[in-house]
């Protein structure tokens, strides 16, 4: 008797152990994540593990090259958030939203594009982020149209310890050092509304040169064979799809409107268009 009452206190003790969710994420990328705790995919991390009863812990790393390899092919962490839907190297969610690359600009020079073969665009300086050693995609198109020479890159990562270094390039809009911005809906979005001028956010067009897409729908990523875990997420992003999409608006977020099927009708909450 006296073992069957230890196991069972030990049982109970297990058993109000909370499980744990374990997030990589990159501790200097807002609006995404900080290791402040700051960005919406912290807040989104926090929704998925309170909505599964289970305990937030982050390993934080940089999120450069190989990054799903360094994170969840390691089993460093069980989910990564903001992948791209289409990744195939590991189990993806449904998504939770779907975005764009833009131009930004400063309404009072009233010179916004809406499309990268416009041909006004070569009398405009362009400012585009560099990723390692590319240039974002966008920039493809643009020097297919022989705009090469009108490109200036800013580094997406910055120097070492530079907080938010994708503020640069809007940084740039607003004092001049550029004409426009061609950037990722999300960082476009969020650091415009915190600049010092009015800036005006127009979606790019085409949405793609050839098979190279400007505009992605969102994912979770889990680690290959961890399919229980994908369906349990999917099943947050359905439960708590209003909060979601609350939580976008704050952060600026610049939606499109889904292609596939989407956990909740997101097409009815896009902001910054």
């Amino acid at each position: 008797m006296r073992c069957l009452s230890l196991l069972f206190v030990l049982g109970s003790a297990f058993a109000a152990t909370p499980d744990v969710l374990r997030v990589c994420a990159d501790p200097n990328n807002l609006p995404f994540s900080n290791s402040a705790g700051e960005g919406f995919e912290n807040h989104l991390a926090a929704i998925i593990a309170q909505d599964l009863h289970a305990d937030l812990q982050y390993v934080w790393l940089p999120e450069r090259k190989s990054f799903l390899t360094r994170s969840l092919g390691e089993n460093r962490c069980d989910v990564v958030l903001g992948v791209p839907s289409g990744t195939s190297s590991v189990p993806v969610t449904h998504p939770y939203y779907r975005s764009t690359y833009v131009f930004v600009a400063r309404q009072d020079r009233h010179i916004t594009p809406t499309s990268l073969l416009d041909p006004n665009l070569a009398h405009f300086r362009i400012g585009v982020h560099v990723v390692d050693d590319n240039y974002a995609p966008p920039a493809i198109l643009l020097a297919r149209e022989g705009l090469s020479a009108n490109i200036t890159g800013y580094s997406l990562y910055g120097s070492e310890g530079e907080l938010n270094p994708p503020a640069k390039l809007i940084e740039a809009v607003v004092c001049g050092d550029v004409d426009l911005a061609i950037i990722w809906g999300p960082f476009a979005g969020y650091f415009s509304k915190r600049a010092k001028s009015a800036l005006e956010i127009v979606p790019v067009s085409p949405s793609s040169a050839g098979a190279i897409p400007f505009t992605y729908s969102i994912s979770a990523a889990v680690r290959a064979g961890d399919d229980e875990l994908k369906s349990k997420i999917d099943r947050v992003f359905t439960r708590e799809c209003k909060a979601i999409q609350v939580l976008l608006d704050q952060y600026g977020i610049p939606r499109m409107p889904e292609e596939e099927t989407a956990p909740c009708d997101s097409s009815q909450a896009h902001s910054g268009f």
